[in-house]
């Protein structure tokens, strides 16, 4: 069994991932909007939003995160969790670390500890929490 995130942009969620395309090399591997939907429903979707994602997926190296625009009010929310991002050295984890974290918030520097030779977090411009680490 796999678990995989689901995370709702609330109408940003094309800026996501055209933003984690840029950051970690995710790829957009599918993608719906609104208005694709046979069978909407009213009140499924606020007026307007037809052509906001209604369901895509991107894939991170080995793993699968999908994504919506959710119910497209404008204000995501992404607390209690963090996305974890291994990175394979230190010179990986210093670029992917500064794309996550443009725009966004460091709550932990990069650096040193005594469980790995690279690990920070920070929040994204979204407000994702991301865990960027080399392992030992």
């Amino acid at each position: 069994m796999k678990i995989e995130p689901y995370l709702f942009f609330d109408g940003r969620c094309e800026e996501a991932l055209a933003f984690y395309k840029s950051a970690v090399g995710a790829e957009t591997t599918m993608l719906m909007r609104y208005s694709q939907n046979p069978d909407i429903q009213p009140g499924m979707m606020p007026p307007g939003s037809e052509n906001k994602v209604m369901h895509a997926s991107m894939k991170i190296d080995d793993a699968t995160v999908m994504v919506s625009d959710g119910k497209c009010g404008g204000t995501p929310s992404f607390d209690g969790f963090s996305l974890t991002y291994n990175a394979s050295d230190e010179a990986e984890a210093d670029r992917v670390f500064a794309a996550l974290g443009q725009g966004g918030q460091v709550t932990m520097p990069l650096g040193k500890t005594f469980f790995a030779p690279k690990f920070g977090m920070c929040s994204d411009k979204f407000g994702v929490g991301w865990m960027v680490i080399v392992a030992q």
